[in-house]
């Protein structure tokens, strides 16, 4: 007998109170099978078979028997299968009826009768000479029904695990080979339920996916919402409680989104080769520009930053031009100097044909921008922001940067999805008092620390001391906020922080304190030549970012390009202007339009930035994704979510 068979009857018999003889049943392995195909059988997965039969993991042998764990959903049915192994001849002898023989032989009447058609029209009588059928009986549970569904545009995942009722994880147990994106028009396996019964995603509400350990305080907390106001929402909830991966309906909330869309490559999903007509809007302002000498064009240069950060912008986009160029896409790029100014982009829209642009990127700033997305509305021009925030969101408008607020969201959610218990401090000077108290509010049991102020002033001194931090410090992780804006401040609150980590030493009885340092407002302060970047290594810190740094000493072949031919490093502009030209062209040849690729590229990724459009309710497209970064052994490295 199998030996963990065996500890499982044992465990059985012994009364476990967390297992009982219903929760389990056998499967004998045929030839051929995998173990994912078992599990879609029964409605498990795999990892829940290997855990009661962990030499399965080895080898799957013919004719192993298998401990399958029932489904929790739902109480499969089991059914009675019989295979014809032969007939035994039995020769009817005075008052023997068919009752007694089906009872004798343990098979039917009807089944007596099926090898034995005579039967059919005659009485049984004594001497007749019969044939009883022997069969194999085995029992299996009979896997839930299930139906071929075409995916429909738009659809993701989550959407269709929304639709039936069952979590994604459950999805992609279905559809072992689905893929991470869905393709339109796709086949994929769901439950057969009744059209009725399906739910719809109403797209003026919100999804959330809830997580490990969250329960209806913790959501209370998070989105705001009572117990009956979920379950209202949630029909059938009430009954079934809170599990993980299930998704709820909640009201619209930009801020919530159910999961993390899949990142896409781009350049293997070209599909239309025609010539693509785009259009950039930079604040060159040549007309300010020196050109009696090339010393004086340089100053010129170094003087008007709209000039220089335009110039390297578009270098970037000169690199994206060559490099779709070896993909094979063809290009028609228009590029106009808006010289920063509302009127010259007015004049640029009505005295050149825009009704052919694919798409516009740029201009920079926030008022010329809206000006061209209104005028270029009536023509539905896709307008892509590089650096706007806070944009007027025209249907026509693509604002490429994400919004602030996705920076503290994206963080905060990070640091409770955590599921080792942190002590929380939030630290802030006095103009970030409301960015404290935001932050008590989601991290309710956090203390709060505000910097010192000036006994005679009552200015903001900008400067804590070390028994503020001490005092609020527990053994164990700590996570502590720094919500500022001043250099002395970051400097004094670091060096306080990084001189109170402790490491255990059982000799002294002294406990490990660990710290970990985050902010949601990442700006020049922490950056500054008075902060140490040793302290902020010490204590990982980490915070949203609009984008990460690319790696100097990997193999980047952007970077080895901009060198050779510029003979210097590229600059955060240049690489927007190469990442977004790049995601642009390639989101306009890989689908009908910038419009349509918002649903057929969920998360593309270039040099420094990534792209995940939304759209608003009544309105145009934002980026909602930013990266989580960390500092470690002095590097700045991306903190996968």
């Amino acid at each position: 007998m199998n030996r963990f068979l065996l500890v499982i009857i044992l465990v059985l018999a012994f009364g476990f109170t967390s297992v009982n003889a219903q929760d389990f049943s056998t499967h004998q392995v045929k030839k051929g099978e995998t173990i994912e195909a078992i599990a879609k059988r029964y409605f498990v997965t795999p990892s829940e078979i290997y855990a009661l039969n962990p030499d399965a993991k080895k080898e799957l042998k013919p004719n192993t028997i298998l401990i399958i764990p029932l489904s929790k959903a739902k109480k499969p049915k089991v059914v009675t299968i019989k295979e014809l192994q032969g007939f035994q001849k039995h020769k009817t002898r005075r008052k023997e009826t068919l009752y007694s023989l089906a009872k004798k032989y343990n098979v039917t009447e009807d089944e007596i009768k099926k090898y034995n058609k005579f039967l059919y029209a005659d009485p049984l009588r004594k001497g007749d000479k019969l044939q009883i059928p022997i069969f194999k009986i085995t029992e299996e549970i009979e896997a839930e029904p299930t139906k071929t569904y075409i995916v429909q545009p738009k659809e993701g995942k989550w959407r269709i695990a929304y639709k039936f009722g069952i979590s994604v994880k459950k999805l992609e147990e279905l559809n072992p080979e689905m893929g991470e994106v869905l393709k339109d028009g796709q086949e994929i396996i769901v439950p057969n339920i009744e059209d009725d019964e399906e739910r719809e995603v109403d797209e003026k509400y919100s999804y959330y996916k809830v997580l490990p350990k969250e329960g209806f305080y913790r959501l209370k907390l998070k989105l705001g919402l009572e117990k009956d106001a979920l379950e209202a929402l949630n029909p059938g909830l009430a009954e079934s409680g809170l599990k993980v991966g299930m998704i709820l309906k909640i009201p619209f909330n930009e801020a919530v989104s159910v999961e993390s869309p899949s990142r896409i490559n781009l350049t293997d999903s070209i599909k239309d080769f025609n010539t693509k007509h785009i259009a950039v809007m930079l604040p060159f302002r040549l007309n300010r520009v020196d050109f009696q000498s090339k010393e004086d064009t340089k100053k010129s240069i170094v003087k008007d930053r709209y000039l220089d950060t335009s110039l390297d912008f578009y270098s970037g986009v000169l690199m994206a031009i060559d490099s779709l160029k070896t993909l094979g896409v063809s290009l028609h790029v228009d590029v106009y100097d808006t010289k920063n100014e509302i009127g010259e982009v007015s004049r640029i829209i009505d005295d050149n044909d825009f009704e052919t642009v694919d798409a516009v990127i740029g201009p920079l700033t926030s008022n010329t921008f809206e000006k061209a997305a209104s005028k270029l509305r009536r023509y539905n021009v896709p307008v892509v922001s590089p650096i706007g925030l806070n944009l007027k969101l025209y249907d026509n408008v693509f604002q490429s940067r994400p919004p602030t607020e996705k920076l503290k969201s994206t963080l905060v959610n990070y640091i409770k999805t955590d599921t080792l218990p942190s002590n929380i401090i939030i630290i802030s000077d006095s103009k970030h008092t409301q960015v404290s108290n935001d932050l008590k509010r989601d991290f309710n049991h956090a203390k709060q620390i505000h910097s010192r102020k000036n006994k005679k002033s009552g200015d903001d001194d900008f400067f804590v001391t070390k028994e503020d931090i001490e005092e609020a410090l527990k053994p164990g992780k700590n996570i502590v906020f720094l919500e500022t804006k001043n250099e002395g401040f970051v400097s004094n609150v670091t060096s306080i922080l990084a001189s109170l980590i402790k490491t255990e030493d059982l000799s002294t009885k002294t406990e490990a304190v660990e710290i970990t340092m985050a902010t949601t407002n990442m700006n020049a302060a922490f950056t500054a030549d008075g902060v140490s970047n040793e302290h902020l290594s010490k204590l990982q810190f980490f915070y949203a970012a609009t984008s990460k740094s690319y790696n100097e000493s990997g193999n980047n072949t952007f970077v080895k390009t901009y060198k050779k031919r510029y003979y210097t490093t590229p600059n955060s502009a240049a690489v927007k202007g190469f990442d977004l030209t790049m995601d642009v062209v390639l989101r306009i040849v890989s689908s009908e339009d910038l419009y349509m690729s918002v649903n057929n590229a969920p998360l593309t990724e270039y040099v420094e930035n990534k792209f995940a459009y939304k759209k608003k309710l009544f309105g145009g497209y934002y980026n909602d994704t930013v990266y989580l970064v960390n500092y470690q052994d002095l590097a700045i490295v991306e903190v996968k979510q």
